[in-house]
C-alpha cells in the first residue's frame, strides 16, 4: 500500500520513526538491567512493539533509520544512575511528544490510532511494574535532607559571622551535623517502630545518610575558602542546587509539582539561614566575644 505525504508529514514521521528505533534499542538495553523476570518481559514486550512501529512508519517514508548509539547510551547511563522509575517517567515525556505528534497526522495515516493505542498502554504499563527500593523510602530521604538543609544552613550562616574562621566553622559545622545526623536516624528508627513499621532499620539509614551528605557538601566550600562571607554564599548557592536536584527527582519519579515544592523548601532553607546570620550578628554585638 502506497501513501501519498507532503514534505512537512515526511519529516515529522522520520523523526518520530528515529525515536522509535532509539527507544526500541533503548528498552532492550534496559532489560537486561532488570532482574525481575516479569518486569524484564515487560520491558522487552514495549521494545518489540516500538520495533512494530518503526517498520510501520518506514513503510510510509520508505527509508532505513539506523539507531543513534550515543543517545541510546546516555539514556540507558542515566537509567543506570538515576534508577528505573525516574528514568522510565522522563522518557515517558518523550513518549507523550511522540503521541501529540501522531495525532497532527492522524487524518493522514490509517495505522496511527493503533500505534497511539500502543504508546498509551505503554505508560500504564510500565508506571505499573515499578516497585524500587529507594522511592519507598524516599520519605525517610527527604526528612534527613529537608532537616540537615533547614539546621545547617542556618548553623553555618550564624557561625559565619560569630566566628569569621572558615576551619572553626567548618569544623563546628561537622561536629553539629554529624552529630544531628546520628540523632535524626535514631528517631526516625524509634518512630518508625512506634508506628509499627518493620523497616525502620533501613529507614534510619536513608535518613542518616541523607543528612550526612547534604552536611559534607554544605561544610565543604568552609573547607577549599578561605573568605568565610564566600564560603557562606557558596554554602547557600550549593544548598539551593541541592534543593533544585532533590525537587526535580522527586516531581518526575512521583508525578510532583517541582515549582511548588521547590520554591518551598528553597525559601524555608534560606529564610533559616537569613534569620540565623543577623542571630549571629546580633549575638557578636551584644556579648562583645571576638573569636
Amino acid at each position: 500500500m502506497s501513501y501519498k505525504i507532503d514534505e512537512n508529514t515526511r519529516k515529522k514521521l522520520l523523526k518520530d520513526q528515529q525515536d522509535e528505533i532509539n527507544a526500541h534499542h533503548m528498552y532492550l538495553k534496559i532489560a537486561e538491567l532488570i532482574k525481575d523476570e516479569h518486569n524484564k518481559n515487560i520491558v522487552k514486550e514495549v521494545a518489540k512493539d516500538e520495533l512494530s512501529h518503526y517498520e510501520r512508519i518506514k513503510v510510509v517514508t520508505g527509508e532505513e533509520v539506523k539507531p543513534q548509539k550515543i543517545k541510546i547510551f546516555m539514556r540507558v547511563l542515566i537509567t543506570k544512575m538515576m534508577g528505573l522509575t525516574f528514568s522510565i517517567k522522563l522518557f515517558e515525556k518523550g513518549e507523550g511528544k511522540g503521541i501529540e505528534s501522531y495525532g497532527e497526522i492522524n487524518e493522514k495515516l490509517d495505522f496511527v490510532d493503533e500505534i497511539i493505542e500502543d504508546e498509551e498502554r505503554h505508560e500504564q504499563e510500565l508506571i505499573g511494574m515499578i516497585n524500587e527500593e529507594r522511592l519507598n523510602y524516599i520519605g525517610s530521604v527527604v526528612l534527613g535532607l529537608n532537616d540537615a538543609l533547614v539546621e545547617l544552613t542556618g548553623a553555618l550562616a550564624g557561625y559565619t559571622f560569630a566566628f569569621q574562621n572558615t576551619k572553626l566553622i567548618a569544623l563546628t559545622g561537622l561536629i553539629t551535623g554529624i552529630s544531628a545526623s546520628f540523632s535524626m536516624a535514631a528517631s526516625e528508627y524509634l518512630s518508625t517502630r512506634q508506628e509499627g513499621g518493620d523497616d525502620a532499620f533501613k529507614s534510619s539509614i536513608y535518613t542518616g545518610v541523607a543528612y550526612i551528605l547534604t552536611v559534607i557538601f554544605l561544610v565543604l566550600p568552609y573547607l577549599i575558602i578561605p573568605n568565610p562571607f564566600v564560603s557562606l554564599a557558596c554554602t547557600l548557592s550549593v544548598a539551593v542546587l541541592i534543593i533544585f536536584l532533590f525537587n526535580y527527582y522527586i516531581s518526575v519519579a512521583k508525578d510532583l509539582n517541582f515549582k511548588r515544592r521547590f520554591i518551598e523548601m528553597a525559601v524555608i532553607s534560606l529564610g533559616v539561614a537569613g534569620i540565623s546570620f543577623l542571630i549571629g550578628v546580633l549575638v557578636k554585638t551584644v556579648i562583645g566575644i571576638d573569636v
